[in-house]
């Protein structure tokens, strides 16, 4: 499931018409009316997400706005500019990514902190973004069975070895000990 949303601002017959065919949709819609709060967006809850809505009920100090200047519109090419605007979002979200000191950036793959570059593997990334994304301490069986898809009860050291060596990498290139934390629980950041 798509974590990209579509909050339709004000306009109910557009939310009526793109909800009958949002089975065809890579991002989720929700329709919102004057009477919401958009100060008050529950970011967890729609992740990356735009506001759809026209010039006369255009947000002021809102970027994350696609608004259409004319309508009638084509269907295609509203959902086209929809996408666009959703995807560059979500690049931009993945170059600026901050943890602890640090900027992660998915796209190129670098962690940095203090204009020093770390080059990471995807894997690197992986486990660096759920350990960001988790509230609590992971284990090496979350972390065996989300970020490698082993399902299993196998002994394996492979977390463990990949977390040695991305915690030296982090240590050698910025002398930090303290970036991914262990515990009896498990692992943090």
């Amino acid at each position: 499931m798509s974590n990209n949303s579509l909050l339709i601002y004000n306009l109910p017959i557009l939310f009526e018409i793109l909800n009958e065919i949002k089975e065809n949709f890579n991002f989720k819609i929700y329709n919102i009316n004057k009477n919401y709060e958009i100060s008050k967006i529950d970011k967890k809850k729609y992740k990356n997400f735009i506001i759809l809505t026209n010039e006369k009920n255009q947000i002021k100090n809102i970027d994350k706005q696609l608004v259409i200047e004319k309508f009638p519109i084509e269907i295609f090419s509203l959902i086209k500019k929809i996408n666009i605007f959703l995807l560059k979002q979500n690049y931009n979200f993945q170059s600026d990514i901050k943890i602890k000191d640090y900027k992660l950036n998915i796209n190129s793959r670098e962690i940095l902190k203090n204009n020093i570059k770390l080059n990471l593997t995807e894997r690197e990334i992986e486990i660096i973004m759920f350990l960001y994304n988790s509230k609590k301490s992971e284990t090496v069986h979350n972390l065996q069975k989300q970020v490698w898809g082993y399902n299993s009860d196998l002994e394996t050291h492979t977390v463990e070895t990949h977390i040695y060596r991305l915690r030296k990498k982090i240590d050698e290139k910025f002398s930090d000990k303290k970036f991914i934390l262990s515990s009896e629980k498990g692992y943090s950041l």
